[in-house]
């Protein structure tokens, strides 16, 4: 009998591969390797709980792969003699939320989604009452999976319910709480780019109840091919074409959400985009405003925006890239006794501590409603409360790729990094940043780049990221070229791509 091998579809804390087959790749995630998943999941599920019997939601995205994923996760789940409750296009949120808030009696929710990934994709998202899962718990599920671990055959029940009704209530009340007032955006025009995904619903069922006017807004339909833009808030053409839409329809304001509304960004009235640090200063001001707090970010949020919390009153921290280490750090602090109420990444992904930690796209944009809705009273804008935020002239990534994908390539990044350390600290144009939790982050001098670079490992890729941010134009580049002449060594090590974005001053 053929091994199985499930390990390729991991990706961080999810499941995720090619689901429909096209001319650039065959299918990964296939309905053998989805059944198989699922049914080790509910035995993991079913061992660490006691339960044999298990209750389980499922909900999905618009991707035109959904039907075919959820006919292999129903039949793991009914097989397993676990009782399902397919709650239809959801959002990511939600179904985590409805774990904690419904009467359901739900043990578990499984959300089928691949987030921003084009339309090929599709995946598997696990929740507990306790969150997300982590990789370690999606290592020991593939492993389960790989041996065909499942629970015994016998036959569960199905129960169709949505929950996205009760969800929006709650983002309605969230608001309406903020403000004290019942349509506290009535006569305010607000728009909203869906990215052809499943976050239309917040168009009539949160903005109109709030009583704002909704004309103007765009990819509201869903659409699995994704036809307008890529589903990400973070993509260039996505967040130019709300800007462009807000603009035209006169809008105050404009919100876009990636696929399953896990993640989402804004442009204010002028057009002017409000993601990335400047999304996160927006966001920690409103925490900020009610006392001192720390925030927990990534690792590749700018100096200035380290200022701009200080000068708030809150402390930053700047921790590993990767949502759920965001999240898990703020757990962790907040456990030791340190006040941390909000946990937020650069592609915008933000938890909160009383939505459960939960990183919700939907639930920031209500927090920042309610943050429009008191501006708005006072006659001043959003976006006068980043103000005093200092922007760097350039920001560029570079992906450094290592030549031969071997098992040594984290030792190798790893010894890089190191080197690299060894460097700044006997370097009077360098020094390491004393806060830093991931790869090694360089200060550079005036004259020597005039900012920053950090260069750390990818988390499952042979790949070492360099993100740079400079004051001055130019910037990036002097960095770029004072690390080239330090990584041209290793022989393990593809530095074209850094020697173009020199030579070219073009993203790569």
């Amino acid at each position: 009998m053929e091994e199985k091998s499930y390990k390729s579809l991991k990706s961080g804390s999810d499941i995720r591969g090619i689901a429909v087959q096209t001319e650039d790749g065959d299918v990964t995630l296939t309905i053998e390797a989805i059944n198989d998943i699922t049914k080790a999941f509910l035995k993991w599920l079913s061992d660490k709980t006691g339960k044999t019997s298990l209750n389980i939601a499922v909900g999905n995205d618009v991707r035109i792969s959904s039907d075919a994923v959820y006919s292999a996760v129903q039949k793991a789940v009914v097989e397993s003699g676990c009782n399902l409750f397919y709650c239809g296009v959801s959002t990511t949120p939600s179904m985590f939320v409805l774990l904690k808030e419904s009467d359901w009696g739900c043990d578990a929710s499984i959300m089928i989604t691949a987030s921003h990934l084009p339309f090929d994709r599709n995946g598997l998202k696990f929740f507990t009452p306790d969150g997300g899962l982590s990789g370690g718990d999606i290592d020991e599920i593939i492993a389960l999976a790989e041996n065909g671990a499942a629970l015994p055959r016998q036959l569960g029940n199905i129960t169709e319910q949505s929950y996205m009704n009760d969800y929006c209530r709650k983002l309605v009340n969230v608001v309406r709480t903020g403000t004290g007032k019942s349509a506290p955006l009535f006569g305010k025009r607000v728009i909203v780019d869906a990215s052809n995904g499943a976050g239309g619903f917040f168009v009539k069922k949160v903005l109109q109840q709030l009583g704002a006017i909704t004309d103007g807004s765009i990819n509201v339909e869903p659409d699995g091919n994704f036809p307008a833009h890529a589903p990400n808030p973070e993509d260039p053409k996505a967040i130019a074409a709300l800007s462009e839409a807000v603009l035209s329809s006169r809008a105050e304001l404009g919100i876009i959400f990636d696929t399953d509304v896990d993640r989402a960004a804004i442009v204010d009235g002028n057009g002017r985009h409000i993601n990335r640090d400047s999304l996160i200063a927006l966001t920690a001001a409103t925490v900020l405003a009610e006392r001192p707090a720390t925030i927990i970010t990534d690792s590749v949020t700018t100096d200035g925006l380290t200022e701009f919390i200080e000068d708030l009153g809150g402390r930053h921290i700047r921790f590993k890239r990767g949502y759920k280490n965001v999240i898990d750090e703020a757990l962790r602090r907040n456990k030791r006794g340190e006040y941390c109420p909000l946990a937020i990444e650069t592609s915008g992904h933000a938890a909160f501590a009383d939505n459960y930690f939960m990183d919700d796209g939907a639930y920031l944009v209500c927090k920042l409603l309610v943050a429009y809705s008191e501006q708005t009273q006072k006659k001043e804008k959003l976006s006068d409360l980043i103000a005093d935020l200092e922007v760097p002239a350039e920001e560029d990534e570079v992906r450094v790729r290592f030549n031969v994908h071997s098992e040594n390539f984290k030792r190798e990044g790893e010894r890089v990094i190191n080197e690299i350390k060894f460097f700044a600290e006997n370097d009077k144009r360098w020094s390491l940043a004393p806060d830093n939790y991931e790869g090694v982050r360089i200060n550079f001098a005036d004259g020597e780049g005039d900012g920053w670079a950090l260069v750390r490992m990818s988390v499952h890729d042979p790949v070492m990221p360099i993100n740079f941010a400079s004051r001055v134009k130019g910037g990036n580049k002097k960095m770029a070229r004072s690390l080239y002449y330090l990584l041209e060594k290793y022989p393990f090590l593809f530095t074209g791509q850094l020697k173009k974005f020199i030579d070219n001053d073009k993203k790569f």
